[in-house]
């Protein structure tokens, strides 16, 4: 058994002169919202929902990106309310949220 139950890192990548990068479409706000709602929900800790901030992921075209373990589910947001629903339906309900799921490869 994995340490967490679900373990999301957020692509917070900041890349120079303007290049392609989540961080400058929103990642450490919408990584920090989920941080902050984990722990209101009662769902932080052992056994129960991790929230990290990643370096680059290598998917900066995608972006913002967020990635699920153990499931490996990536998945692209726009904003607070697309990761709401990835809080609400992946990590508490176990469903896949399908229109924001990205290819695996």
């Amino acid at each position: 058994m994995s340490y967490f139950k679900h373990h999301v890192f957020f692509c917070c990548n900041q890349r120079p002169d303007g290049e392609s990068c989540c961080n400058a479409l929103g990642a450490t706000t919408a990584q920090t919202y989920a941080k902050d709602r984990i722990g209101q929900l009662g769902l932080k800790g052992k056994g129960k929902i991790r929230i990290n901030k990643a370096g680059c992921m290598d998917r900066c075209d995608d972006g913002p990106v967020l990635v699920v373990y153990p499931e490996g589910v990536w998945y692209q947001y726009v904003d607070t309310n697309d990761v709401e629903e990835i809080i609400q339906e992946h990590l508490i309900n176990g469903r896949v949220v399908e229109r924001l799921k990205l290819p695996s490869a």
